[in-house]
């Protein structure tokens, strides 16, 4: 809906909005990608854009600048820099960005997409079980290779060849590894019932049903679990730009809505911080830190704010 009210307002010719990229244009420009991107910003004559990136699109260490809370604004490299430079407006992800001008930046959040599915028939369409503890494992959409070769072992430690909590529930794991490492996570698995490894998943039916997940800590994955509430046990990048995502699961935790697991340590550390979220206590404060922080509207106001500086 927010698409179309800017194509309605401005013309499908003058309207150009990035497929999952957090950003946004008129006037013909958006994000395009390296030198496509470029010359759109060179052409450009006073684009609104949107930004709070991450590492999928912000991968050299000299073309980030961390944001405050856990941001990242592309403001010191070439492409960010012409674009905020020219633009009218700046939407950011967080209330805060370092290297960006007050006067410039409106904090409108991460748009996320707004959908949940209830949990009975989110379960179906994945073909998991009503009853257990349900848990994601996720490390975006080609799959993490440290997440692959290091968690299965240790979620195995943690619960047990049968699968449950320390309080004797069910668990259940949802673990999307990326088309690329399923062949060598599955037979790692292949005993456990309770572990269910698939290439990709449906991820509004997955966020839907996870009670909570161990994830990297991009901007995109993080707005998303606080939208549908899912507590994280966040496992960093340690090569994405500035160490954003480290700083980005430093704000989470601080907010009480996950814990940090350096890649480093995760062998001896990721068991004890996914025991501690399979705690229905904790596992129920950290939910509603999460909700505190959703990003619920994010996609309406950045529109807003395209459509205040449309000419």
């Amino acid at each position: 809906r927010a698409r179309q009210r800017v194509v309605a307002r401005v013309g499908p010719g003058q309207a150009r909005i990035g497929g999952r990229g957090p950003a946004l244009g008129v006037d013909g420009r958006s994000r395009d990608g390296g030198s496509g991107h470029r010359r759109a910003v060179n052409r450009s004559s006073g684009a609104v854009v949107q930004t709070g990136l991450d590492d999928r699109w912000t991968r050299r260490p000299r073309d980030g600048v961390p944001g405050e809370g856990g941001g990242q604004v592309e403001a010191g490299g070439g492409s960010g820099r012409r674009a905020i430079g020219r633009a009218r407006a700046v939407g950011t992800a967080y209330p805060q960005v370092v290297g960006l001008r007050p006067d410039k930046a409106t904090p409108v959040g991460m748009p996320v997409r707004e959908e949940r599915l209830p949990r009975p028939e989110a379960l179906e369409r994945l073909g998991l079980r009503e009853g257990a503890l349900t848990m994601l494992v996720m490390g975006g959409s080609q799959g993490s290779l440290a997440l692959n070769s290091g968690v299965p072992d240790v979620l195995r430690a943690a619960f047990g060849p049968e699968g449950r909590a320390p309080d004797g529930q069910p668990v259940q794991v949802l673990h999307s590894t990326g088309p690329r490492w399923l062949e060598e996570v599955a037979p790692r698995v292949a005993d456990l019932p309770w572990y269910r490894p698939v290439p990709y998943v449906d991820a509004v039916a997955a966020w839907s049903v996870a009670d909570f997940g161990v994830t990297r800590a991009g901007t995109g994955t993080l707005a998303e679990a606080a939208f549908h509430g899912v507590p994280l046990v966040m496992v960093p990048l340690p090569e994405s730009a500035e160490n954003h995502q480290f700083h980005n699961a430093q704000s989470v935790e601080r907010a009480g809505a996950g814990r940090l697991v350096e890649q480093a340590h995760l062998a001896e550390q990721l068991g004890g911080a996914v025991l501690e979220c399979a705690q229905p206590g904790t596992r129920a404060a950290m939910r509603e830190a999460a909700l505190g922080r959703s990003p619920a509207g994010a996609a309406a106001r950045l529109a807003d704010l395209v459509l205040r500086h449309v000419r």
